[in-house]
């Protein structure tokens, strides 16, 4: 029998030619294309993959399955963004969007990720009505289904969404602003699927791995400090002239930023200085709503400017669906995913990037220096995340300890209140906190932490990991 197939907090992901073959993907767009039938009259998709290996086989088993059901397709036979494959659903006003990507997993996973008409994640009721009509097996005979019959009857049509992306974007930015200061800008693609766009639109800038590399150097294309060393010292080194780098993921819906010195500045910094540049600049208004892992930080300067704010579970998912109801200028979560009002209901790493470094432009001031205004608010803050790769025995005894209330103190922090949305969350003296919380994408144990400086972010999360294991 073949393996059940279940979508985590990010859609269905697996390593590719073990769990991710041909087979299981027309498996899952079976499923999908009887939920279309079931929900549309005239069903239709958008379909799209990014830099990983096979991409282009396997976006092409998505977009044949979905024909045989006699399901319109739209189809970038080019890697594309998940925000691009989002975008398209609402500009070809479609049923769904369908990327073939995993993300900032590492190389040698693939995945499938599902959106919504309205240009966000599909939400957490349809991803299950989805997942379980995934029939299991694939009743089709991949090989007799010809794409280009599909094409000459119509069904299926060829779009470029990475020039319907470009379009989109300058119409919403001040470019002539940035490309005022361009030339003092660095762009790390990680090899991902974003890597054509800052070319497109601002050439001054530096770039780093912005080629086709599906194995990624065997980095995991995921926007955080271990895996940007290199763009870090790239920055580092020129001396000033690279005033802020940005880095996207492998679909690049997640963001990562660099200050002058090579320092690297966290989700939880571009929160808060996205919401004070849209509320003080932009003059928005609306509703905050992030994850749990984010920090409390954001609630306080909500606090100061009046803005409503929300907490979710982990997912952006859970986010979209917020974004879908209610009046929110900002969602975001701590591994790098942001969307904001003025755009889809969807992260974009490269939508943020570009805000950042318009309030530069029009502020006239480093990153450095919009931080320390954030401080001025806020207060001074370091965040840090380590996961811990740990046996799945030891990983079920700890959350079975975290779920009995069983941590009173980590080393000689002492914790004041917890909560447990999504995770568990301690709270310390000083403005401190800790989390721990099992990954719904990775065999992972991810432990988080909130200091007043980096050391002692990090000394937390040593302790905390000593009372643990």
């Amino acid at each position: 029998m073949n393996t059940k197939i279940k979508f985590g907090t990010d859609g269905w992901r697996a390593v590719i030619g073990k769990e991710y073959t041909v087979e299981n993907v027309a498996r899952v767009t079976l499923g999908v294309a009887t939920w279309l039938k079931n929900n549309f009259k005239t069903p239709s998709v958008v379909v799209g993959h990014d830099c990983r290996f096979n991409g282009f086989i396997f976006s092409e088993t998505v977009a044949t399955v979905l024909c045989a059901n006699g399901i319109k397709v739209f189809r970038d036979t080019h890697f594309v963004s998940t925000p691009m494959v989002s975008l398209g659903a609402v500009k070809l006003n479609t049923s769904l969007g369908i990327i073939i990507t995993a993300s900032h997993n590492p190389p040698e996973y693939s995945g499938y990720k599902l959106k919504g008409n309205f240009g966000g994640p599909l939400l957490p009721a349809q991803i299950q009505e989805i997942e379980d009509l995934i029939p299991e097996k694939n009743s089709l005979l991949i090989d007799s289904l010809h794409v280009t019959e599909y094409e000459k009857s119509g069904l299926l049509s060829l779009v470029d969404l990475e020039t319907m992306y470009v379009q989109h974007i300058e119409k919403h930015f001040d470019l002539d602003a940035i490309r005022s200061i361009s030339h003092s800008l660095a762009f790390d693609a990680m090899f991902g699927s974003g890597q054509n766009v800052i070319k497109r639109i601002l050439p001054d800038v530096t770039y780093m791995h912005c080629e086709h590399n599906p194995g990624f150097e065997g980095t995991p294309p995921e926007p955080i400090l271990r895996n940007l060393h290199p763009f870090s010292q790239l920055i580092s080194e020129s001396e000033g002239e690279i005033k802020c780098g940005l880095a996207t993921d492998g679909d690049a819906d997640r963001i990562g930023l660099f200050d002058r010195n090579g320092n690297f500045v966290d989700s939880h910094h571009i929160i808060l200085l996205l919401i004070k540049y849209l509320i003080e600049v932009k003059k928005m208004q609306g509703k905050v709503v992030i994850a749990f892992s984010v920090s409390p930080k954001v609630k306080k300067l909500c606090e100061h400017y009046g803005l409503q704010y929300e907490v979710t579970k982990i997912g952006f998912k859970y986010i979209a669906e917020i974004m879908l109801k209610e009046d929110v200028v900002l969602g975001g979560e701590e591994s790098g995913g942001i969307a904001i009002k003025g755009h889809i209901p969807e992260r974009d790493g490269i939508w943020m990037g570009l805000t950042i470094w318009e309030y530069m432009a029009k502020s006239g001031k480093t990153l450095e220096e919009l931080i320390e205004d954030v401080y001025a608010i806020v207060g001074k803050f370091a965040y840090e995340r380590i996961d811990l790769h740990v046996s799945e025995e030891v990983k079920q005894r700890i959350l079975s300890n975290c779920k009995a209330g069983k941590y009173n103190q980590f080393g000689p922090f002492a914790i004041t209140q917890s909560e447990d949305i999504d995770g568990w969350k301690y709270y310390l003296e000083n403005d401190c906190w800790v989390m721990i919380r099992a990954s719904g994408t990775e065999p992972v144990l991810r432990t988080y932490a909130q200091g007043t400086d980096s050391n002692n972010a990090l000394e937390i999360l040593k302790q905390t990991h000593n009372t643990l294991i």
